[in-house]
């Protein structure tokens, strides 16, 4: 787990590769708030197999899951003896969709060619930026609403946080639906609530892609600010 959504923890990766595969397991990471948004070298940092989402940090529209297989994760696909029990999730059947790898290309699904076209802008998109200025923006954008709120009193959850995703401690006496029903309504921001065990305790507030500007966090610290008094 590279980006954790629901709490905010963001993992570090390298060296993990190494110890998962000297015990003959493959190293799977769910990145679906981090692509696009923070460092991530796949080939580098030994990952087997990974996948994220468009709509996170390449602000594209949701809809599509980048995925990507290494050698290791292909050659254990390539020797699997039963067949795949779920026709949706047969990784080899949409690898010879995609690529027509391992006996030759066969129909799969319906690909949503609108999505593919959105998918491309919004890489054309981070390119121009560029990948590294786009994660320093990210960077510079969390370390800046960091600095209101904890300015405010209000404290990260996570021990190491995602700079896309702030998973913060609702203050001691603040109404949870409250206050989000008040920003949704008076300012036009929508932040998240806690999930799980953090309902209630915890909010999340994303800084993804195009969102993650000087403006917008302004505006969610001001609005906040007036909220909660």
């Amino acid at each position: 787990m590279h980006a954790e959504t629901s709490t905010g923890a963001h993992q570090p990766l390298e060296g993990f590769a190494d110890l998962v595969h000297s015990k003959g397991a493959l190293l799977i990471v769910d990145a679906v708030t981090s692509l696009g948004g923070h460092e991530l070298k796949v080939d580098e940092w030994g990952i087997d197999a990974i996948y994220s989402g468009t709509q996170k940090c390449l602000s594209c529209p949701p809809g599509l899951a980048p995925v990507s297989f290494g050698d290791r994760a292909l050659a254990i696909m390539d020797a699997r003896k039963t067949k795949v029990q779920s026709w949706y999730l047969d990784v080899s059947m949409l690898r010879k969709y995609y690529t027509g790898g391992g006996g030759g290309r066969v129909y799969h699904h319906t690909a949503p060619i609108n999505m593919t076209y959105a998918l491309h802008e919004a890489l054309n998109i981070v390119l121009e930026e560029g990948l590294e200025a786009r994660i320093a923006r990210h960077e510079k954008m969390h370390l800046r609403l960091r600095a209101g709120l904890e300015a405010m009193g209000i404290s990260y959850i996570p021990k190491r946080s995602l700079h896309s995703l702030n998973c913060i401690s609702i203050p001691t006496g603040a109404d949870d639906a409250g206050t989000r029903k008040r920003l949704l309504e008076e300012y036009g921001i929508e932040i998240g609530s806690g999930l799980g065990v953090m309902a209630g305790k915890a909010w999340r507030i994303g800084l993804m892609g195009h969102g993650s500007t000087v403006r917008n966090v302004d505006l969610v610290l001001t609005a906040l600010r007036e909220v909660l008094k």
